[in-house]
């Protein structure tokens, strides 16, 4: 299963720890089949089918297909001088 750094916990709960962001809210991750990639986005509630990964709060909602891709990868997140968060994906610590 997909395991989430303290970064990335700490980038999730501040992105869905906004005012305007409903209670419950996640982060998104979707396969992208046209562009063969996968799509982040704030979601306020998963999908029907989505796989839920909530890791000390911070909430991920992964549709089927990427839950099986990132399945034996570690999700990270850092944040740049202008305060832009960029995730990123390792293989998971052996």
């Amino acid at each position: 299963m997909l395991t989430v750094t303290d970064n990335a916990v700490a980038a999730i709960r501040s992105l869905t720890g906004q005012p305007e962001v409903p209670d419950g809210a996640g982060l998104r991750i979707a396969t992208d089949p046209t562009a063969g990639s996968l799509q982040l986005s704030l979601a306020p509630e998963p999908q029907e089918g989505d796989q839920v990964v909530d890791s000390e709060g911070a909430r991920l909602f992964l549709d089927n297909d990427a839950a099986m891709l990132l399945d034996d990868k570690a999700l990270d997140a850092s944040v740049d001088d202008q305060g832009t968060v960029q995730f990123a994906l390792a293989e998971q610590p052996g």
